[in-house]
């Protein structure tokens, strides 16, 4: 029955007005640098105070790939004094910042594809960061579109989020339990980062999207036929945020720095390319797919080598940029909005019948795939 079939029926995209080049990053964090070392001379000369090493956009480029990104607050950002965004606390009466920039991506979503407030039976808010416990941010971001009926709920598995509520909203669609479902990724990523990292200073971004699951039966014409997801964890300390409620129990490292974004990003590249690119091939296996078949690939943009590797292993040969697109450039990591971002602004030109694979990865370690078919 084409009632129970999940399909993709449209996608949102919000992006903030304020981009930062690399090259004003790398001017605002080696003024930071000249600063910190010239107030710690002595200690530094003692050995009691590590001597901080300049950032360069040759550096930035070559380790990632990326050359911008887009934040909410970008001058905070720049100033070597500050270095964090600043977004002041909103009145419990406004509308959280985090449930705002999702609006705005799902009001999209929803013009796409023809949908009132009405259409829609459950909103799930799936992003790596939360802005608070509760009350959830999918009940804020329902009330604030207008969704009398249904519910909504938040979820977090870091940079996998998307495709994991993907696949929550799919099992909805499959088992009959809701027929139109809003998954929406607000990602303030330039929160949890340390600004005056030199190996992660650069990584993220700000965005929102969100995408609109629903049974084949009520779909727009021109849709997106799931034709199987699989999702995949596997415990690691490699990517890390210790931020949470139980950081006031321990005031004395309550600013330390990993309660900020840290990776060991040696070892993401060697393990999690191989741990993705084998999930890729035995779930495209077991939907009787080849390689072949793959029209097009909406990887996680968090680092362009390790997209490289993973459709080289995938397609047995090095994807161009119509196999595999990039908006790591431009807006760097994004969390789980990034292939996502990647399947918005790139899957229009594709032909009834082509068939690709929207994938993120991320902390966890975790790992989502989604096959999806093009119908006209």
């Amino acid at each position: 029955m084409t009632a129970n079939i999940p399909v993709l029926s449209a996608t949102g995209l919000f992006t903030p007005e304020n981009s930062i080049s690399n090259q004003e990053l790398v001017d605002s964090f080696n003024a930071y640098v000249d600063l910190h070392n010239s107030e710690n001379a002595n200690a530094i000369a003692a050995g009691e105070v590590e001597q901080l090493q300049h950032s360069s956009v040759e550096f930035i480029e070559k380790a990632s790939g990326i050359k911008s990104r887009f934040v909410l607050s970008k001058e905070p950002i720049l100033d070597p004094k500050t270095m964090c965004p600043q977004l002041p606390e909103r009145p419990n009466e406004e509308i959280s910042i985090l449930a705002e920039i999702g609006v705005k991506a799902a009001k999209q979503a929803m013009e796409r594809a023809g949908r009132r407030p009405e259409d829609i039976d459950a909103v799930l808010c799936a992003c790596s960061n939360l802005q608070r416990a509760y009350p959830a941010i999918a009940v804020e971001i329902q009330d604030a579109l207008g969704i009398e009926d249904g519910f909504g709920f938040d979820m977090n598995v870091a940079c996998s989020s998307a495709t994991f509520g993907i696949q929550t909203a799919a099992d909805y669609i499959r088992s009959g339990s809701a027929k139109s479902v809003l998954v929406i990724n607000p990602e303030i990523c330039s929160g949890h980062l340390n600004w005056r990292d030199r190996d992660s200073h650069f990584i993220f971004g700000d965005v929102a999207t969100a995408i609109l699951v629903e049974a084949k039966d009520i779909a727009p014409a021109e849709h997106w036929e799931i034709l199987g997801t699989k999702l995949k964890t596997q415990f690691s300390n490699n990517i890390r945020n210790n931020f949470g409620f139980l950081n006031r129990t321990h005031s004395e490292t309550r600013d330390a720095k990993d309660k900020l974004f840290v990776q060991e990003g040696r070892k993401v590249f060697k393990e999690v390319v191989p741990m993705v690119a084998n999930m890729i091939e035995e779930q495209a296996k077991r939907l009787g797919l080849e390689a072949s078949d793959l029209r097009r690939m909406w990887l996680h943009q968090a680092n362009a080598g390790m997209n490289r590797l993973i459709a080289q292993r995938v397609l047995g040969h090095e994807a161009n940029d119509d196999e595999s697109p990039t908006v790591l450039d431009t807006y760097a990591n994004t969390s789980s909005a990034g292939s996502i971002i990647a399947f918005h602004q790139h899957s229009e030109d594709l032909y009834g019948g082509d068939i690709g694979l929207i994938c993120s990865f991320g902390a966890g370690y975790s790992a989502g795939t989604v096959f999806v078919r093009k119908v006209v």
